[in-house]
């Protein structure tokens, strides 16, 4: 039986992830912050789920954790979510740096830390990047500048791990309804709701799925990058500024 380790399980795209691999018959291992979901998704998924309660922000206990973990055929690191999309000079500093220390610093530490876990089973790593990291938009420079780290540290790995036999992937979903935009927007369902309307999102599902495929795929093929959208969305045009006269 392969086993996963999947970082943000206790909502959206990684409690589709963890529902898809157990159902599979891999053995998941699933980390969040919400003890309570945490419970809920074990009594669910039965004796092939183990929760981790683990705050990705935590550098030095994501690192302990990682250190104590038994054989992982699967990294999935989906943690992370967004600021409040106000323009760098309107945004307070500190939830900034927190989010730098969820998406960035406790990803790399966790994949840091269980390279050679991995690279004893010829593993895979998957990566959450977002379309953020191609494409600006105004109010997204902390979010974007995070996720375009997070490819770009995806493909660069992929360039040290050549000959140890592990897959590494980064996947850039563009609209997944899930609580992303509701934590974004500090609680506001409304607000979220409001902008998925009418668009036919991708779902937590859709990702998941694409995951799955990736993971699964035979051992000698690489997708490095894959960029997913759904089909109402597309990129923005040029933002044009006309000070009045």
């Amino acid at each position: 039986m392969k086993t996963a380790f999947i970082t943000g399980v206790t909502a959206g795209i990684g409690e589709a992830c963890a529902k898809r691999f157990v159902g599979d018959g891999w053995r998941v291992i699933g980390t969040g912050r919400r003890t309570e979901r945490l419970k809920a998704l074990a009594e669910e998924l039965g004796e092939n789920f183990t929760p981790v309660e683990l705050d990705m922000s935590a550098t030095a206990v994501v690192i302990e954790t990682a250190r104590d973990l038994p054989p992982i055929d699967l990294l999935v690191n989906n943690a992370g979510y967004a600021t409040k999309a106000d323009p760098l000079q309107d945004a307070d500093l500190d939830p900034i740096l927190g989010m730098i220390d969820t998406n960035v610093k406790g990803l790399v530490a966790l994949t840091r830390t269980l390279l050679p876990n991995l690279i004893l089973t010829k593993g895979a790593i998957i990566n959450l990047s977002s379309v953020a990291a191609s494409y600006p938009y105004r109010g997204g420079c902390n979010y974007a500048g995070a996720k375009a780290f997070v490819r770009q540290f995806t493909l660069g790995l992929r360039c040290d791990l050549q000959g140890t036999g592990v897959r590494v992937t980064s996947i850039e979903p563009g609209m997944v309804e899930t609580e992303f935009t509701v934590v974004r927007n500090g609680g506001d369902q409304a607000s979220s709701d409001a902008f998925y309307a009418g668009v036919d999102p991708m779902t937590a599902e859709d990702i998941a799925s694409t995951i799955h495929w990736v993971a699964t795929l035979p051992p000698h093929l690489n997708i490095n990058s894959l960029e997913l959208m759904p089909v109402n969305q597309s990129w923005a045009g040029f933002a044009i500024h006309r000070p009045e006269a």
